[in-house]
């Protein structure tokens, strides 16, 4: 499956009655906590990769801890990439792991979620650390739907009245990264 998203900066306040405008439906809230990942092997930001292990804090249950390789973008009108993802009971041991075979934490990204139902896609507004608040909007598909979900995305974010044309297509860690520098 593909990931098809489109990421703007928004603001969240005005975004949320525009969502409740269009009947988006509130789904939950979530703190997550993601560790990037660097291999021994290749640089993933050459390659556009990257490995993390993500831990979520549900407003009402409990944490859950998910490990999540995502491939190279495979267009440039969005940020689509090929995504595999798993859940982990043990995730100290997973970071045992993942040091025994050469992996070293590059950095971490932290931010408030809040998801919202919008026909077929998932809305959600983050609020990360260090970079302010932005607004996501995506749906996993097969590889022969790609194009056709990037162009309803683009429409759904145009009903919410945001342009399109503003999209960021740099993760939140090479956003981060880069405002290091």
């Amino acid at each position: 499956m593909y990931e098809v998203e489109l990421k703007l900066r928004a603001d969240h306040e005005s975004l949320r009655e525009r969502l409740d405008d269009v009947g988006a439906n509130w789904v939950e809230h979530r703190r997550q906590v993601d560790t990037y990942y660097d291999a021994p092997h290749r640089s993933f930001a050459d390659t556009d990769e990257a490995l993390r292990i993500r831990r979520e804090e549900p407003a009402d249950g409990d944490d859950v801890t998910k490990l999540t390789y995502k491939g190279p973008l495979i267009e440039a009108a969005s940020k689509t990439r090929e995504e595999h993802e798993t859940a982990v009971n043990d995730d100290e041991a997973l970071q045992g792991v993942l040091a025994g075979l050469g992996f070293e934490p590059a950095a971490v990204v932290e931010k408030d979620r809040t998801y919202f139902d919008f026909d077929e896609y998932t809305v959600v507004l983050d609020a990360v650390d260090g970079l302010g608040e932005f607004v996501e909007i995506e749906r996993e598909v097969p590889e022969a739907e790609v194009e056709a979900a990037r162009e309803e995305a683009i429409g759904l974010l145009e009903r919410l009245g945001l342009d399109p044309d503003e999209q960021i297509r740099t993760s939140y860690l090479g956003l981060l990264l880069a405002a290091d520098d």
